[in-house]
């Protein structure tokens, strides 16, 4: 075979590369639809905390588990940091196997316990069970302490797509659910007695629940805190999270695989050699949520890494409690690689401040990308 034809077929399979990605390309909505979604009715809403209340002990025991290579970042701590600052529950962080936990897609953390451990401590079980988005869907390790706990009476609360492991352990089957829209056609095809609801942050079936993407969880848990201890703890949590308002009102029309998204996707990976290491140093006493989810923002842009750093080895405590391992030993960063400080240490702050300082680096299409990943309804918040 002669090398000009070796060149005019590997010229003919190029082409015919980029002919089917352009077609993919352009078979993809250009824009998501939003819509004003109407107020949450008072009977629903009332309903939701009806099934969330606490069924056994007067102070909840809330267990919040994970893989330790692969459960998502802000699933696991913002759970934990808005549970433990509301006070109103005992609250222990847990991983499947001893050691630290490689949080995706940035941060490491040393757990409180592993699940055997804490059902050595406690064998009647937790009274809610938070279950993160995790790398492996099917762990059995998980599927099996997650049907031990709902059988011993857990109310299990998949959050993002977490919705994927509750449903891998069989806890959703014929329930209503709901899931990360990117997670959504995956969950349905392979658990299809699931009746999705759509237009809903977060939705409880008995003894589940499930919520949208990533920020939902700040929502749920506010949800959970009024559940447990009434209206006013949980609007005095929210101000100190910086929120305004929240409920289940949901744009689910808003969150779609779009081609922008695509091409930014693409993009971004594409300018690998500008992909940079941002800095972000670790304080005794810092605020784990508003951490997690700005270094989950900037590690959600293609181009760039959050990595955090500290002067000495070791765990580091945050605000209430978590203790996380700095990902290098250093005393200082390059000042052009730093991630801006969280001025305003209240995390639904700190994000939009996150988003606003993505969008001034690598542009507003990037910030939107990151966004949609994070199922964070900017226009709402």
């Amino acid at each position: 075979m002669s090398l000009r034809v070796v060149l005019w077929s590997a010229l003919g399979v190029i082409l015919i590369l980029a002919a089917t990605g352009a077609a993919w390309l352009l078979s993809l909505p250009s824009a998501s639809l939003s819509a004003m979604q109407p107020a949450i009715d008072a009977k629903e809403a009332e309903a939701t905390l009806a099934a969330l209340k606490p069924q056994r002990r007067e102070r909840p025991l809330i267990a919040i588990v994970g893989i330790n290579d692969g459960t998502e970042t802000t699933d696991y701590l913002m759970p934990y940091g808005i549970l433990r600052r509301a006070g109103v529950a005992d609250v222990v962080a847990l991983a499947t196997q001893p050691g630290p936990m490689k949080l995706h897609p940035a941060l490491q953390v040393e757990p409180d316990a592993t699940t055997a451990a804490f059902d050595g401590e406690h064998p009647e079980g937790a009274d809610y069970v938070i279950v993160p988005a995790m790398m492996r869907d099917d762990d059995p390790e998980v599927m099996e302490w997650l049907r031990s706990q709902s059988a011993k009476g857990a109310m299990v609360v998949g959050v993002c797509a977490g919705a994927k492991v509750v449903g891998a352990s069989g806890l959703l089957d014929g329930r209503h659910a709901t899931t990360h829209w990117y997670s959504l056609n995956e969950l349905r095809k392979k658990h299809p007695t699931i009746r999705y609801v759509p237009d809903r942050r977060y939705v409880v079936d008995r003894s589940v629940a499930t919520t949208t993407g990533i920020t939902a969880s700040m929502p749920m848990m506010l949800t959970l805190i009024e559940a447990i201890a009434g209206r006013d703890k949980a609007e005095a949590v929210a101000r100190d999270l910086g929120l305004d308002h929240w409920d289940a009102r949901h744009d689910s029309g808003a969150f779609k695989f779009t081609r922008p998204f695509a091409l930014t996707a693409i993009g971004n990976t594409l300018a690998f050699y500008n992909h940079e290491q941002l800095g972000i140093r670790l304080e005794p006493g810092l605020d784990e949520v508003s951490l997690a989810l700005v270094a989950d923002a900037w590690s959600r842009t293609y181009r760039s890494g959050a990595v955090t750093f500290a002067a000495k080895d070791g765990a580091i405590v945050s605000r209430d409690g978590i203790r996380i391992l700095p990902d290098q030993v250093a005393a200082d960063w390059p000042v052009e690689q730093l991630v801006p400080a969280m001025a305003d240490m209240r995390p639904a702050k700190a994000l939009d401040q996150a988003l606003r300082d993505i969008s001034a680096r690598y542009g507003a299409r990037t910030t939107d990308f990151v966004a949609m990943q994070l199922e964070y309804p900017r226009t709402s918040q």
